[in-house]
């Protein structure tokens, strides 16, 4: 079991890191903006999961392998005739973004609980579910903010509330099951979820109220003309 979640967690982080240097390529960036990018989008959720749980210093730093995986997966993104692949086959590339974007997902949720249990044995189920939220988005939140993007995460599709629903489950099956048990049905929850909101378009319900500052309406105000 071990063994399987370190491969899915390589194959998360580099998915992840792909995700952060196509988005620098994107916006022109240069080699270092790509780098950083990319290594901050795969590893920037587990970053702020060990802030929060006073992990110091953060796992990152203590075991590189993730780190060294994001790194090299940033420089082979930036080699001209890779973009080349990447642009000239937006299907292909899509599908295998999908899959195992998901499947980083999945892990890094569960496996965020999981360190959180083991740190903090005596919380509550709250702050588990919500630090492996946190570890499976946040490296995306990063990417996008510092790429000047409205986080991904908050405009369209199903993707943090299928990281919450899987959280939810594996927390919940917890209290019956063991580890290995509740931490697999939480994965494929989060996987499968992502996958069918991908292929259904499933998305949330958007606000239908637009608050314009030009007409009714004052940031330093606290109600409405």
């Amino acid at each position: 079991m071990l063994d399987a979640i370190f491969i899915f967690e390589i194959v998360g982080t580099i998915a992840f890191a792909i995700s952060g240097a196509v988005t620098a390529c994107q916006k022109q960036m240069d080699l270092f903006g790509v780098a950083f990018l990319g290594i901050t989008t795969a590893v920037g959720g587990g970053i702020i999961r060990d802030l929060i749980l006073g992990i110091n210093p953060p796992t990152t730093f203590r075991y590189p392998i993730y780190l060294i995986f994001a790194i090299a997966t940033t420089l082979v993104v930036f080699i001209p005739w890779v973009q080349k692949i990447i642009i000239n086959n937006p299907i292909y590339y899509g599908r295998f973004m999908l899959i195992t974007d998901s499947i980083g997902l999945g892990i890094f949720t569960v496996n965020g609980i999981a360190i959180a249990m083991s740190v903090t044995p005596g919380a509550n189920y709250f702050l588990f579910a919500f630090v492996g939220i946190v570890t499976g988005v946040g490296g995306g939140v990063l990417r996008d903010v510092m790429a000047g993007d409205k986080p991904y995460i908050f405009i369209k599709h199903f993707y943090a509330s299928a990281s919450l629903i899987g959280a939810i489950v594996c927390v919940s099956s917890h209290i019956y099951f063991n580890n290995t048990i509740s931490m697999s049905l939480g994965m494929i929850t989060v996987i499968v979820l992502r996958l069918m909101a991908a292929h259904f378009r499933w998305s949330l319900p958007k606000s239908g109220v637009y608050l314009d500052n030009d007409k009714g309406y004052r940031e330093d105000e606290t109600e409405f003309n």
